[in-house]
């Protein structure tokens, strides 16, 4: 099959089109399925750049999230049939015979939920990730409930943009920061209800005056680095901060945080996948199921912004490393 290998961490000119061997379906509960499309995530470039979690078995196909059609069952899957058309987040992080920037794919059935019918492929593919992601910050973590007010920075991102339409989807009010005057206008269209143009004005003390000096009860970082210890300020006493990065503590300390009685938590969607953690893996799939739900009924969208072919995946990985991205990028993959 064709499929795009990491040949040696560096720039995107090392993800190199081959033909390799076909994964075959090895445990009872895995399904082979033939993609028609993969979705890039940051983690893909970063992964590019430093080396991927399994040094030792390069070279690697990257690529976590992928959507395609069934085309064989192990001998346990229950849920899934050849021909069903699906949608997951596993592997791609550089263990070998896993990864989807690539024809075909292995995957244990309790990863993969059937795909949103009124979406493409493509979308379907560039939703897995940032869905579980939104999903566990808000609600696992963060335990959002209707009614309180929700702090979403880079609200016009992969993440960002979903996490907007969950917690409104729940009942919350939503603001949200984004970098220009489109991005507030597309925000807005996924259900924020105050949109913070932050290089004009300070986020902090915007958030204050929407909710009467008192804070938000939730913020979810997405960006980390200084705007994580500012967002200290702008949650309520006894408020919960939810972070997806590790804090550098050479730009600020937690005493805020703590004189305010936060509550802090880390998301990190690979830990299961990182650590073989089987019911946190189950929980994944079935969040995907209930977004794909939600994605039939008209109340979630994925934002697509760019689709290459598989064989341009440099092209892609540079699109996401020049910043400030809004939505998501994808691969198509052809037979």
């Amino acid at each position: 099959m064709k499929a795009i290998v990491m040949t040696a961490a560096g720039n995107p000119d090392v993800l190199e089109l081959q033909n390799v061997a076909e994964p075959k379906i090895e445990q009872p509960n895995q399904l082979l399925v033939q993609l028609k499309a993969a979705g890039v995530n940051p983690i893909d470039t970063k992964l590019r750049r430093r080396g991927t979690f399994y040094p030792q078995q390069m070279p690697a196909i990257l690529g976590c999230d992928g959507a395609g059609i069934v085309k064989a069952i192990g001998s346990k899957v229950q849920k899934f049939k050849p021909g069903d058309e699906v949608y997951f987040c596993a592997g791609g992080l550089g263990k070998q015979g896993t990864g989807n920037y690539a024809q075909l794919a292995v995957v244990a059935e309790h990863f993969v939920a059937h795909k949103p019918q009124s979406i493409s492929f493509a979308e379907a593919s560039a939703a897995p990730l940032v869905l579980i992601t939104a999903w566990e910050a808000l609600f696992d973590r963060g335990r959002l409930a209707a009614g309180q007010k929700v702090l979403i920075h880079a609200g016009a991102g992969g993440v960002g943009h979903v996490a907007i339409q969950l917690a409104k989807i729940k009942g919350a009010e939503v603001c949200t920061t984004v970098g220009s005057s489109d991005k507030a206008r597309l925000v807005r269209q996924f259900g924020a209800d105050e949109p913070i143009l932050y290089q004009q004005k300070d986020f902090v003390e915007a958030v204050l005056n929407w909710t009467n000096q008192e804070g938000v009860d939730l913020a979810f970082d997405t960006v980390g680095g200084e705007t994580f210890f500012t967002t200290f300020n702008a949650v309520k006493v006894y408020g919960d901060l939810v972070t997806l990065l590790e804090p550098n503590y050479d730009l600020g300390t937690l005493r805020v945080a703590r004189n305010r009685n936060l509550r802090l938590s880390f998301e990190l969607m690979l830990t299961p996948m990182l650590q073989g953690l089987v019911e946190a893996e189950k929980h994944q799939g079935e969040i995907l199921q209930q977004c794909a739900n939600l994605i039939d009924e008209g109340k979630l969208k994925i934002y697509l912004n760019q689709t290459f072919p598989l064989k341009d995946a440099s092209a892609a990985h540079q699109a996401i490393e020049t910043g400030s991205m809004t939505g998501k990028v994808a691969l198509s993959i052809d037979e």
